[in-house]
């Protein structure tokens, strides 16, 4: 073997260790590119069903009248899926919350997962194998650094990237979905403003939201396409109500939340939309300032912790050390 990746060096004029990190490249991307094909495999009926009127389908889709079910997922993505489906849901609701609508986005999610979770430990060992092949030298040290590993230290490297390549997609998936909730948050008091001047100049509600989503295309990508998702399904026949109530869920934004329950029961009851909305952008540029104020009050707390641990260590220096000096010039002199 190290006779055939020497010759082959030769022949290409490149080192040892370039050629055994390109087959370690290989590997994985062979590997990762067979369960694609494994999982992602389409039935051909399917296809040319799906094939048939594909300009229907296409708006259908857009509609927001097809919706992936995840209990219909068969073979063997369905292991890596949650076993109960209220941890599915949630996990599924967690994904729309942070913006992946797709689909297949479940199950794309967790594959990811699983996939960081085994390449990271097979890396691992690659290199650990590699660096004991005797005349095979590894680029930046790592016959030195990883070959003098013993079994404990290499177990442990395998569970710590075990661990990290399953749940650091999750970290990072709530970090974005934390991300799309502050933004949306953030620019709702402002499409909450132009959606009261649009209906106070005379459009209807549904105009509004389709007028404010598109104007608001790129500086709220987010919460543009919440409104125009809410104005496309109400087109294709959904309840106004409970396509509100699906854009609160989706989010997860409480002001949102709000927004739908306003919006509904002024529907319900019949009172004017205008001065529902007027009412309700008062309270939310009032809410905007207050949370403003909360977060100025807290800046003193938070500042003090930092300037306590920064200037504690140079008080008591500048008290205590005198003393110290004297003392030790006081201990020597006797």
């Amino acid at each position: 073997m190290i006779d055939l990746v020497e010759t082959l060096a030769t022949r290409l004029n490149v080192t040892p260790e370039m050629i055994v990190l390109i087959g370690i490249a290989l590997g994985a991307i062979a590997t990762v590119f067979g369960i694609s094909q494994v999982v992602f495999e389409k039935d051909p009926a399917a296809i040319r069903i799906a094939a048939g009127n594909p300009a229907r389908r296409a708006a259908r889709r857009d509609r927001g009248l097809l919706k992936h079910d995840v209990e219909t997922t068969k073979g063997i993505l369905k292991t890596l899926l949650p076993a109960t489906s209220d941890e599915r849901n949630a996990l599924k609701l967690k994904l729309e919350q942070a913006g992946f609508h797709g689909p297949r986005a479940l199950q794309i999610y967790m594959l990811v997962r699983v996939s960081f979770g085994i390449l990271l430990p097979a890396l691992l060992l690659a290199l650990v194998v590699s660096a004991k092949v005797p005349g095979l030298t590894l680029p930046f040290d790592l016959n030195e650094r990883i070959g003098t590993l013993g079994n404990l230290q290499i177990f442990q490297g395998l569970s710590i990237l075990i661990a990290a390549g399953y749940y650091l997609p999750a970290l990072w998936l709530r970090s974005r979905l934390n991300e799309r909730q502050l933004r949306i948050s953030e620019n709702f008091p402002n499409a909450l403003d132009l959606l009261q001047v649009s209906v106070e100049a005379g459009l209807g509600f549904d105009a509004a939201m389709t007028r404010v989503g598109n104007e608001m295309v790129n500086t709220a990508p987010e919460l543009a396409f919440e409104f125009l998702s809410v104005q496309h399904q109400v087109q294709a026949g959904r309840p106004r109500e409970v396509a509100l109530m699906d854009m609160a869920q989706r989010t997860g934004v409480e002001q949102v939340r709000s927004f739908a329950n306003v919006v509904n029961q002024t529907i319900q009851f019949g009172t004017p939309m205008a001065d529902a909305l007027t009412t309700y952008a008062a309270e939310m540029r009032k809410y905007r300032e207050l949370k403003a104020q909360e977060m100025a009050n807290k800046l003193p707390v938070k500042m003090s912790a930092v300037l306590a641990s920064l200037m504690l260590p140079a008080l008591v220096l500048t008290t205590i050390g005198p003393v110290l000096i004297r003392y030790v010039r006081l201990m020597a002199g006797s």
